[in-house]
């Protein structure tokens, strides 16, 4: 059974938190519960920020809560979990993570990027409120996110230099080296006939950085050990890549006659669905071996690696398992 707790932030502040018991691991309810505390966190952080008003402040309220699943925190809260961290330390940083990751989707959807109209069902920020206020509101969601991470508060908390590496460690996924350097090179590959490095290249930065960051900041948090932090950061790689070329597969499976994502530089184009299949079950290998040492404490991360990416593999999810529990995450 999951059960929800409140604790109290550095600053005084309740963060929601909760605490599960693996011995009945139920993935479906693990992720309702999560999403649920990283909801309410984030939602008493711009409740406390509320007095700025005007449209800069709707559109990001708009864009963070427009039914993200909330894949990044939650995979730094089941880090952190692993190492034994306890959720009110690790929940600034996890929502700092939606928050960039917000502000990256918000991004990409303009005109001058992919040119969306919709995300998840619903008009994109930049449709509702124009690609001015949208840019703004992209700036203001990771400008607000390091605002969080380095709140003094938190350095008091606890190990200052923590801190500090962990949000080095994510500010490095969010730029050049990571996120940003990955889309910039997806933008180039359009139209262009890219080769197999050249779509992991893109897939390893623009998707995998940030999920790569978010295990590797919950460990760290965590207080791993460098031997186990190896360990776990080659699981975030794996996952990473893993959970965009699940991605790849299910968009071309889901629109196969307008051929636009074949003209993209994804692993379907480059290799065909067959190999891009054969690729996300390795890939789900190789995520299960790293997390065997951990045994059933990994019992969160190895199911969420399930989820994801299973049913992009052409294998069934588990007896009693909702079919759409893939599409449910990668939303």
């Amino acid at each position: 059974m999951l059960a929800l707790t409140t604790e109290t932030s550095p600053g005084g502040r309740p963060w929601p938190t909760e605490t599960h018991d693996v011995s009945a691991f139920d993935i479906e309810q693990y992720l309702k519960q999560r999403r649920a505390i990283i909801d309410r966190a984030l939602d008493h952080h711009f409740k406390q920020s509320g007095r700025h008003s005007g449209n800069i402040y709707k559109a990001m309220h708009y864009g963070l809560f427009s039914g993200g699943k909330r894949l990044r925190p939650i995979l730094m809260l089941a880090a952190g979990d692993l190492f034994g961290a306890d959720a009110k330390s690790v929940m600034p940083f996890a929502i700092a993570m939606e928050m960039i990751h917000t502000y990256s989707l918000i991004h990409d959807d303009l005109p001058a990027l992919d040119d969306d109209g919709l995300r998840r069902g619903q008009p994109t920020v930049h449709k509702v409120y124009g690609d001015g206020i949208a840019l703004l509101a992209g700036d203001a969601l990771l400008t607000e996110a390091f605002h969080v991470m380095t709140d003094p508060r938190l350095a008091q908390a606890r190990d200052g230099k923590l801190v500090l590496s962990v949000a080095h460690e994510i500010a490095r996924a969010a730029g050049i080296a990571g996120m940003v350097g990955g889309q910039a090179m997806d933008l180039e590959a359009e139209e262009r006939e890219a080769d197999v490095a050249t779509v992991e290249y893109i897939h390893v930065r623009k998707t995998g950085a940030l999920i790569l960051a978010s295990v590797r900041a919950g460990a760290i948090l965590g207080g791993a050990a460098a031997k186990d932090l190896k360990r776990i950061s080659r699981y975030g790689e794996f996952f990473g890549l893993g959970f965009q070329v699940a991605d790849d597969i299910t968009d071309v499976s889901e629109v196969p006659a307008n051929g636009k994502e074949m003209k993209k530089a994804t692993y379907p184009a480059v290799v065909g669905i067959a190999a891009a299949k054969s690729r996300a079950r390795e890939l789900l290998r190789q995520c299960l071996k790293e997390l065997e040492p951990f045994g059933r404490k990994a019992e969160s991360l190895r199911a969420i690696a399930r989820a994801v990416l299973e049913a992009a593999a052409g294998k069934a999810p588990p007896a009693g398992k909702r079919q759409s529990l893939d599409k449910d995450i990668r939303s």
